[in-house]
């Protein structure tokens, strides 16, 4: 479990005989094994003894185990037993259901179930929109995974996937008031899947697919925006590019360079390099490389994965070849969503001037920022513990509140860029340098922003069914 210092935290339990041993010594030899102690709770006590919980962080998981031995083998203390905080919020799951309404009596019970209920029903059977009106339908989405492609663990299934799922409502509901209810499906065949998110989709006013493995994502995502009338977004892909781009557009600003003017090169044609390479085409870049195992992608080439077959039609114009060295030579801007240390300091140093580089594999990064600190204009990361992360969150709460609430049909390229202008608009001017191009996700703006910025783009394309009240009042659009 990591702390709010980027290092690993524990609980321990201990039985301190007061005559034996000294608080003072038992802090000593915590900070001797490399812990740091940051909380101390008083269980119980008596006379000669005390039993406190003693919470410990490091840097490392062997520093903890080390702290965790230094105290079994201590004179005066029993380790009653070690607590780890990221398992203690996770008892019995980080999410719940509660009623608006209390039912108190016989009336309540009627109105909210039986027989009062079956004229709300009947109102939806005669006008099936009323669904948004009467039901949960107008503020929930459904956060659906097959456990196939979880974080950086890979195939670990659906119920290994539910955690993060959670933690995924969570931040719908804290960040955008969005109720969201997590689905782990025990399948991985592609009709399945959309078969069953077809089928659940009556009581939700979105689907956002997650933890989906590549190229099976693709096809789930696009049959089932053609085949649902309602906002299907697969935030690996989407959340990721969004907020790439919102990272872009600063960052261009800080090294004084033009977006239809530069070479941007992506290593990783995945999921999200596919989704990035989308919204940088449409937001005008027109020289774009992509590079994977097999170098860079060209169209004279044809590759067994039909997405790069695509791909390579769509992108790399003067047909460069070779490795991602090769082609890196006078580029602008570089995007990693691949492997740790595959990028070297010379790679940066064959680049153009001030180079972008948006290194954003998790957990080690294609090269290490201090690698290049000299060389770089700029520098991202997707890690918390270095100066412009690029975060999913920082997307997908706020553009599922404004599709729920112009009730859009689809989320469409246009209501993308909107929301990547609306969250590099976050960052004034006269803050923005090489160390802030990005928000926090924690910025009360960033989800206002977005919903307006996405709301406009959906009205504007034709897909919003509802106009909310205060564009009405403002006569917009």
């Amino acid at each position: 479990m990591k702390d709010s210092l980027g290092g690993k935290s524990i609980i321990l339990r201990l039985e301190l005989q007061t005559e034996t041993i000294h608080f003072g010594q038992l802090i000593t030899v915590i900070t001797e094994n490399g812990g740091d102690v940051i909380a101390i709770d008083v269980i119980q006590t008596g006379p000669n003894w005390t039993v406190r919980d003693i919470t410990v962080s490091a840097l490392e998981q062997a520093q903890l185990e080390a702290v965790t031995g230094a105290m079994k083998a201590l004179p005066g203390v029993r380790l009653v037993h070690v607590s780890d905080r990221t398992f203690l919020l996770h008892l019995g799951g980080k999410i719940e259901m509660k009623p608006k309404v209390p039912i108190q009596n016989r009336d309540d019970l009627s109105r909210v179930y039986t027989p009062d209920v079956a004229r709300v029903c009947l109102a939806i059977h005669d006008k099936q929109e009323n669904a948004y009106k009467l039901t949960i339908k107008r503020n929930t989405v459904a956060v659906v995974s097959d456990g196939s492609a979880v974080l950086g663990l890979g195939n670990i299934g659906p119920y290994a996937a539910m955690p993060v799922m959670e933690g995924k409502a969570m931040l719908f509901k804290q960040l955008a008031d969005v109720d969201a209810f997590p689905i782990c499906l025990d399948t991985q065949s592609t009709e399945e899947i959309i078969t069953t998110i077809k089928h659940l989709a009556p009581a939700f006013g979105g689907i956002n697919l997650e933890d989906i493995s590549s190229p099976r994502c693709f096809e789930i995502e696009e049959r089932l925006r053609s085949e649902l009338d309602i906002p299907v977004f697969h935030d690996d892909q989407h959340g990721t590019a969004v907020v790439l781009y919102a990272g872009l557009i600063n960052a261009l600003k800080v090294v004084g360079k033009q977006i239809d003017e530069v070479k941007v090169v992506i290593c990783g044609i995945g999921a999200a390099g596919v989704a990035c390479s989308k919204i940088l085409l449409a937001a005008g870049v027109k020289q774009l490389i992509g590079v994977d195992r097999e170098g860079a992608l060209v169209s004279s080439s044809s590759y067994t994965n039909p997405i790069w077959n695509w791909y390579a039609q769509q992108t790399n114009p003067n047909q460069l070849t070779g490795s991602l060295s090769d082609v890196l030579d006078g580029a602008d801007v570089f995007i990693g969503l691949s492997a740790g240390g595959i990028l070297k300091r010379s790679d940066v140093e064959r680049m153009a001037s001030r180079p972008v580089v948006f290194v954003m594999a998790n957990p080690t990064p294609e090269i290490h920022p201090d690698e290049i600190e000299d060389l770089a204009g700029v520098i991202a990361t997707g890690r918390s513990d270095f100066p412009n992360q690029i975060n999913n969150v920082l997307c997908f709460p706020g553009i599922f509140r404004a599709a729920l609430d112009c009730q859009a049909t689809t989320i469409n390229e246009e209501m993308k860029l909107a929301a990547s202008a609306a969250i590099a608009s976050v960052v004034a001017p006269q803050e923005l340098n090489k160390l802030y191009i990005i928000p926090s996700v924690f910025n009360q703006e960033v989800v206002r922003l977005i919903r307006r910025a996405v709301i406009e783009a959906a009205i504007r394309t034709g897909v919003a069914r509802r106009m909310p009240r205060e564009f009405r009042l403002e006569g917009a659009l």
